[in-house]
């Protein structure tokens, strides 16, 4: 979900969080708010918890996602960082690394990459490709994703080579706490090249963020990880950064549209791997009344299972 970058106390259900102004006529997109002094890029996307959503949506409007004049990612290189000490301890990382590196994998050309492929930009149109490169370990003590600058700022120092369709997520071993929020993604400047970022705490543990996968297949930890990978990695590919490609008049972006909804138990990707994910937004989907209802009844969203 875009959301402009203001600081707010959310009674007792965050610490400090960012959100982004409610306009039912439209959402400007700020592309840097003023934090402590210093310009900060917006969080984007923001995977609000379980049960946690500060802007309903309103009944009766078209819900469809129009194009706000911005590129797309046609084809994305990806490689991930795990940030802090506890990436070293073998208890803490079980299934995580190998399993996310599996995700990004199999995310490549599967049919829930290809839910995304209606949308088109200034660039051209969304593809399916994910180059995986892999993973980083940075166990220096991690940021708390409070601050996207400093998000930003790891992706530059761990990435020597950014790549201008590089996405790059964070997955820190800092648990939610208070946050109401499980992720974000946004975007930033590496040697002069601008690339994607996304944000994970670490979901061990934690029911608000939870898909409540039963399969077996994964820890808790990693399906949590995977679910809201697939949320983040969406939206970054269909409305990766300033002025803004796909969101609706709410401001919620693909992935948004369709949170916390699960169309079948598991989703196949191209590797052959199988995990509980949601499903994402598709305007023509929801015009031609073929995908699954979101958590308004809206018959818009598609897993490509």
């Amino acid at each position: 979900m875009k959301y402009k970058m203001l600081v707010l106390l959310l009674v007792s259900l965050l610490t400090v969080a960012f959100a982004q102004t409610n306009d039912t006529s439209g959402v400007a997109r700020q592309d840097l708010s003023l934090i402590n002094g210093q310009h900060e890029p917006p969080m984007l996307g923001i995977h609000w918890a379980r049960g946690f959503n500060p802007f309903a949506r309103t009944p009766g409007n078209n819900p469809d996602m129009t194009y706000h004049g911005g590129v797309i990612m046609p084809s994305v290189v990806s490689e991930a960082i795990f940030w802090g000490p506890k990436w070293t301890n073998s208890t803490f990382v079980g299934d995580k690394i190998t399993g996310l590196d599996s995700w990004h994998s199999g995310f490549n050309n599967s049919n829930y990459a290809k839910t995304s492929d209606e949308y088109t930009g200034s660039n051209g149109q969304v593809g399916p490709s994910v180059t995986h490169n892999g993973h980083l370990i940075d166990t220096s003590t991690a940021a708390n994703g409070s601050s996207s600058s400093a998000i930003v700022a790891e992706v530059c120092k761990e990435i020597t080579n950014p790549v201008s369709n590089g996405y790059y997520p964070v997955y820190v071993d800092v648990p939610r706490g208070n946050a109401g929020y499980c992720a974000y993604h946004t975007f930033g400047s590496c040697s002069g090249v601008t690339v994607q970022v996304a944000f994970f705490f670490s979901l061990d543990g934690d029911p608000g963020c939870d898909p409540q996968d039963t399969s077996g297949l994964h820890s808790q930890g990693l399906a949590a990880l995977a679910n809201v990978s697939g949320h983040e990695l969406s939206e970054a590919r269909t409305d990766p950064d300033s002025p803004g490609a796909w969101y609706d008049r709410r401001g919620q972006e693909n992935g948004d549209k369709c949170a916390w909804t699960f169309n079948v138990p598991l989703v196949t990707f191209s590797n052959g791997t199988q995990w509980k994910i949601q499903g994402e937004w598709s305007n023509n989907a929801y015009n031609t009344g073929t995908g699954y209802p979101n958590s308004s009844g809206q018959r818009g969203c598609l897993d490509g299972h």
